[in-house]
């Protein structure tokens, strides 16, 4: 049985680590997707990874999520490979950052593996075909939970920012089950200063007002950067409070580069990966103690094994999603967090 858990650190990852990794990035979703399509492949996939049981089930803002261990937006961009990549074990994924239009984001290399650290530096600049192409995609969900993130166009002055996200609710309403409204990704120009209270209390109003006059509104949560300072979280708090969004997201990448070894350390954009470990635990903690736990925390950042894990949702963290953990450690990684849950729940 413990075999196949070691193929991808043993086989697989030092071969596509020796390639440029947006690359390989392209190339693991073809290999995926071609592999999916052979008769069989889809259920050995599943018989590997996904780990199906009753204890692992959560219902978060109103949505029942079968297990807690969640794909980070930023690796489907473009809602290509939800189907498949669900079959990994993943609870939920989701998709984007997407934008109104179709952008080619920033020039490449644009994205760094930083080996020693563990850790992945990317200045990809909302690169994705535009929230129209990928609602078509959306129409082909086998059952897949799926969240939508969103953000606006590079071109879009931020006095009219709201526009692109409003486009990009509309769009996706009828297609994805939870909404992430991402202002914290470093690598749009000014796109964090929408993090600031009065921006972020309008759009956030606004897309609320739009949401309510739904027949059966949708959660709305916010994703924040790990660079913000307890004055700004305790205004997250409130923001969340008065706008009555769903939950936060902690965290996005970093633009800290603290105690880093890899020779592409001060490469522009933002830090995911184990240097981010412990200030996503403590900006989760900061939130769910200062908030008295007032909304459900959805908690990412540098989740890297089964512990990492555990320590977000001990934190207050209700569920979790990786990214960087899932590139460095392989599937394996989402089956080990969902049994160590399940051994943690039989104490």
């Amino acid at each position: 049985m413990h075999k196949h858990n070691n193929m991808y650190q043993i086989l697989v990852k030092p071969i596509l680590f020796l390639f440029d990794p947006e690359k390989v990035h392209h190339f693991t979703f073809s290999l995926i997707r071609t592999l999916s399509k052979i008769p069989g492949v889809s259920s050995i996939f599943k018989s590997m990874y996904v780990v199906n049981d009753k204890r692992l089930e959560r219902t978060v803002f109103g949505l029942s999520f079968k297990n807690p261990v969640g794909l980070a937006a930023g690796f489907d961009k473009d809602a290509k490979l939800y189907n498949e990549l669900s079959n990994f074990g993943f609870g939920f994924i989701e998709i984007g950052t997407l934008t109104p239009k179709p952008q080619a984001g920033n020039p490449k290399k644009r994205l760094f593996r930083l080996k020693q650290d563990k850790a992945i530096i990317n200045r990809m600049g909302f690169n994705n075909g535009g929230v129209f192409e990928a609602v078509e995609r959306l129409k082909k969900n086998k059952g897949v939970l799926i969240g939508g993130n969103i953000g606006k166009n590079k071109v879009t002055p931020n006095d009219e920012a709201v526009e692109d996200y409003k486009i990009c609710f509309e769009a996706l309403f009828p297609h994805v089950d939870y909404f992430v409204v991402n202002v914290s990704s470093p690598n749009t120009p000014g796109l964090r200063e929408l993090q600031d209270k009065e921006p972020l209390t309008k759009l956030l109003t606004t897309l609320q007002s739009m949401n309510k006059a739904k027949n059966a509104p949708k959660p709305i949560l916010l994703k924040i950067a790990p660079d913000l300072t307890n004055e700004q979280l305790e205004d997250i708090i409130e923001i969340v409070a008065e706008t009555k969004i769903a939950g936060v997201i902690a965290t996005n990448t970093t633009i800290s580069r603290e105690g880093l070894q890899s020779k592409d350390k001060n490469e522009v954009g933002g830090l995911s990966g184990k240097p981010l470990t412990n200030r996503a635990t403590e900006v989760i903690r900061f939130l769910a103690e200062k908030s008295n736990k007032a909304f459900p925390i959805i908690g990412v950042g540098g989740i890297h094994s089964a512990k990492d894990a555990l320590e977000k949702l001990d934190a207050g963290a209700d569920l979790v999603q990786l990214y960087t953990g899932f590139v460095y450690e392989g599937p394996k990684l989402v089956k080990k967090i969902n049994q160590e849950i399940l051994k943690q729940t039989q104490k």
